[in-house]
């Protein structure tokens, strides 16, 4: 649709609407609707959305557009909106909303649903209530489920049990994803180094960022640096840089696969048949590599290991690459057995050395393979890097050269004599 029926449509909907609508929009076209319509729309607007969702909003900004909006807003809103923006850029307290049900200890329910009644509309979540202390300090939560079972004239520190999960405004966005997977919450407080409750963050914010995150590694993993606009919102010239470096750096890599097959040029002049079985040699050790580095990467991501975790992980993909390699090394010197016997290809009078040392091969590079896809993200992790850049590519790149050099020396010691 183009912009400007997509604008005509937006300005048709209800004033109640508009700013709920305009918070789910895409980047570019909330700026032109920003740019395109009068002042005292964009002020109501900006005005009624909630202020996690405007600060977002003012991320996506140029500075000039982020002053003027702010001007708009009236002195309540952009109190807020600055403290908001004043915060890190990765900081889960940009994520906040400063409008939650803030109660007392020496409260009555009966007060407490007065204060719901009260600030209820405009909070983003009646499924707690924040115990606090005289110097807003969070000494607990409370559900207000237990709140509307007990009796009016019951106080708050008789439903209290002073346990309670915060998160810190000092914790990246990335760090605050696991509390929420960990206790099951719709919504968590924020409190500063001190204790100070500055506001919460909702299951719906945090939906955001598992999928903005899972996004950024799936595309690292991939090969390629993580872009910064959706797929369809990222111009070629974007696209190429953010997947030619990578793919540049695969390349001066696989060179190094040119020139361990450069090495072994005596041995595969001397037996040809040799040179057949790369492709199967170089894709096993580079798919079983894959799947290892998959597997740990997303056991990392839950926080299932650690890097201290290493050596269980290591034991644990030695044996796992011993099966998986014999599996592969039996298949592979059947197919050639069968092969010889029924017709269908002369590997020679020394076919079984031939079969014996791809057999032998395929189990040792898919262990290296299997081992390899395992221990390079912790290597990263160690070094304080992301192990989502350990992506398949890159491990089967390494595979790919380190199991030429296994094939080769594995045939060197089973055809010297024979066919070499």
């Amino acid at each position: 649709m183009p912009v400007k029926e997509r604008l005509l449509q937006f300005l048709k909907l209800p004033k109640s609407e508009k700013a709920e609508v305009f918070s789910h929009l895409d980047p570019d076209f909330q700026e032109e609707t920003i740019r395109s319509i009068a002042s005292h729309e964009v002020s109501d607007i900006l005005n009624e959305m909630s202020p996690d969702d405007r600060t977002q909003l003012f991320e996506d900004f140029p500075d000039e557009l982020i002053k003027s909006s702010i001007n708009l807003l009236n002195p309540q809103e952009r109190r807020v909106a600055l403290k908001l923006l004043g915060y890190e850029a990765d900081s889960i307290a940009r994520l906040m909303t400063p409008y939650y049900v803030q109660i007392r200890k020496e409260w009555t329910v009966k007060r407490c649903l007065q204060q719901i009644k009260k600030v209820g509309k405009k909070v983003e979540t009646l499924n707690f209530l924040y115990v606090v202390d005289e110097k807003n300090i969070l000494i607990d939560d409370i559900t207000i489920g237990s709140l509307l079972l007990a009796d009016e004239d019951q106080l708050i520190s008789e439903l209290s049990d002073d346990h309670f999960v915060a998160i810190t405004t000092t914790t990246s966005k990335e760090d605050a994803v696991p509390y929420f997977e960990k206790y099951d919450r719709s919504a968590l407080p924020i409190i500063t180094e001190n204790g100070v409750l500055v506001g919460i963050v909702t299951i719906d914010d945090i939906l955001d960022q598992i999928e903005s995150q899972n996004t950024e590694d799936i595309q690292k993993f991939g090969g390629l640096d993580a872009l910064d606009m959706p797929y369809t919102q990222t111009s070629i010239f974007e696209m190429v840089k953010k997947r030619g470096f990578w793919l540049i750096v695969l390349f001066f890599s696989e060179m190094l696969t040119a020139s361990a097959m450069g090495y072994f040029e005596d041995e595969i002049q001397k037996a040809v048949v040799l040179a057949l079985f790369v492709p199967l040699i170089i894709s096993s050790g580079g798919n079983t590599g894959s799947q290892a580095a998959t597997l740990i990467i997303r056991a990392m991501a839950l926080q299932e290991i650690g890097v201290k975790d290493w050596w269980y992980v290591m034991k644990k993909e030695i044996f796992t690459g011993i099966f998986l390699g014999s599996i592969l090394g039996i298949i592979g010197f059947m197919r050639i057995a069968f092969w010889q016997k029924v017709g269908l290809f002369d590997y020679g009078e020394h076919w079984a050395f031939v079969g014996l040392s791809i057999g032998i091969s395929l189990m040792l590079i898919v262990l290296w393979g299997t081992i390899s896809g395992s221990m390079v993200p912790f290597v990263l992790k160690k070094l304080k890097l992301d192990p989502a850049t350990s992506s398949a590519p890159f491990v089967a790149t390494l595979v790919d050269v380190t199991g030429l050099i296994i094939y080769f020396s594995v045939a060197g010691l089973f055809l010297t004599g024979k066919l070499l």
